[in-house]
């Protein structure tokens, strides 16, 4: 039995890490292409929620603002989750002498992001609502980037490239380097395929026709993205539109966030839970199941395979190196976070292990609180 576990859960994480990015590449052959069209300029609504955004809401606007795309085809609205901040001042000034109307509306109470776009979009004139964060930086040609896909009929959603910068503004990386590098190729290879199942959401857009109003404590990021796979539109990966986040300084927060975006994706599953039936949805449903559900609860079998490798490791052979393998990875892990505490930068054999562990830990952090039935619904400006 103990022998059947290391291999079941061996093959498992081989399958989540490797296999399935091997598959998704196979089948996306001959790859699926997108009607593109550089000269499509559809009437755009961006949407911002903000609480408490005093620090970045100003500089957002103004990058907006400056995006390479027609003013009298752009719009701006914001929507204050009761911020106390003087966000909503901040947002009426920059409002004032806008090249593109900027609308300001004010939920009270505070009732989080989601219920904020259910207020917002129907007020919303663009036939494309676009989503950023109160703190996201587009490249100038983002938004014309994102568009040109609406030029294909079947493409309902696109998500853009989050890229990191530092404090001076220069380029750290995509997201957090290796990560994202891995999710950034799988979503490439997805797109080829017909729909991608994860997106950033601090540059996303979508055809205002296919939204529809989710509940408060559902994820707009993820569940959104999944309403449009089931009123059968794709949702696609545009790696041009370019998406410039401050880094976060520390893990704690990285942790934090993930738990908490994790925690939304799972109750989202729960919700969405017939979009992982392959008789109806065949291959999306297989994506779905791969890069999010086993890949949430890839810890699981992380642990059986540890414990077993553990107990195997007096036999020698397959059992040991794996068991040596496993210590080099949780210590290199452990490396990662030292240094990182101390502010160092770490080399990729540090990097990669640690921010793997970060992912897991917050994983097994999000399924605890989803077992008991915990929900999160407003959030904290993501500070870098």
């Amino acid at each position: 039995m103990l022998i059947l576990l290391f291999w079941l859960s061996l093959l498992l994480l081989l399958y989540i890490y490797l296999g399935y990015p091997l598959l998704v590449y196979f089948w996306g052959q001959p790859p699926r292409t997108i009607e593109r069209d550089d000269e499509h300029q559809p009437r755009v609504s961006i949407l911002i929620a903000a609480y408490n955004e005093a620090r970045d809401i100003e500089a957002t606007l103004r990058n907006k603002l400056a995006l390479d795309y027609p003013a009298d085809r752009l719009e701006i609205l914001v929507v204050s989750d009761e911020s106390e901040d003087g966000t909503d001042d901040i947002v009426r000034s920059v409002a004032a002498d806008s090249a593109s109307p900027i609308r300001l509306f004010r939920q009270a109470p505070r009732q989080g992001k989601t219920a904020g776009l259910n207020r917002i979009v129907p007020e919303a004139t663009g036939e494309i609502i676009a989503f950023s964060d109160a703190n996201s930086e587009w490249d100038p040609a983002a938004l014309r980037k994102l568009v040109r896909n609406f030029a294909d009929p079947q493409v309902g959603y696109v998500t853009g490239k989050m890229v990191y910068v530092n404090e001076a503004g220069h380029l750290v990386g995509d997201g957090c380097s290796a990560y994202m590098k891995y999710e950034n190729w799988l979503r490439e290879k997805e797109t080829r395929l017909g729909s991608i199942v994860g997106v950033d959401g601090g540059i996303d857009a979508m055809r205002r026709s296919l939204y529809q109003p989710l509940r408060p404590d559902q994820l707009p990021d993820f569940v959104q993205p999944l309403k449009v796979v089931e009123q059968g539109r794709r949702v696609v990966y545009e790696p041009e539109a370019l998406l410039r986040e401050e880094a976060l300084q520390d893990s704690a927060s990285e942790f934090s966030m993930r738990v908490r975006v994790t925690l939304r994706a799972l109750w989202a599953l729960r919700d969405m839970h017939e979009l992982l039936d392959p008789l109806h949805y065949g291959r999306f449903a297989v994506q779905l199941l791969s890069h999010k559900v086993m890949r949430y609860l890839a810890f699981i079998p992380q642990i059986i395979l540890t414990l077993s490798a553990v107990l195997l490791a007096n036999r020698g052979g397959i059992y040991g190196l794996c068991l040596l393998g496993l210590i080099a990875m949780y210590l290199f892990a452990w490396l990662g976070q030292r240094r990182e505490r101390h502010g160092r930068n770490l080399p990729f054999y540090m990097a990669a292990p640690y921010y793997l562990m970060l992912l897991n830990m917050a994983c097994y952090q999000a399924t605890r609180a989803f077992i008991r039935g915990e929900k999160k619904v407003i959030w904290n400006p993501r500070k870098g």
